[in-house]
């Protein structure tokens, strides 16, 4: 029995490496925020930055992965969002949405022409 060469094994697919940490990642603003390729050290000010943005640009119902295993992260992002003043209200999402490892976050509409949100930059 005459056997052929097989075709060399190919080497799984490389998973998505987090970021190094001075890399800067680009998070587009789209109403989802995925924590899992950022470091705990870092959710906060994360969470907080993201907010703001979307609220700048309208987004006021927004998306917050942190994944169920051991909850740490979710009590870190719900410790977190009652102290930000523009959050009017937040939920664990809905099974079909992530269940307790994604939390739906309400924002308050900013208010027209208000400078508060706009920054102080140049003034």
């Amino acid at each position: 029995m005459r056997h052929r060469p097989s075709d060399p094994p190919q080497s799984p697919p490389l998973p998505e490496e987090a970021p190094s940490e001075d890399e800067v990642v680009e998070i587009p603003i789209d109403g989802n925020l995925d924590l899992h390729l950022f470091q705990p050290r870092d959710v906060k000010d994360l969470v907080t930055e993201y907010l703001w943005a979307c609220r700048q640009k309208g987004i006021l119902d927004v998306r917050i992965i942190h994944g169920k295993g051991t909850g740490a992260l979710r009590r870190t992002v719900h410790s977190l969002l009652p102290k930000l003043p523009e959050v009017e209200s937040f939920q664990s999402a809905s099974e079909g949405d992530g269940g307790w490892g994604a939390t739906w976050v309400r924002l308050k509409a900013l208010e027209p022409g208000s400078k508060q949100e706009q920054g102080s930059e140049g003034s």
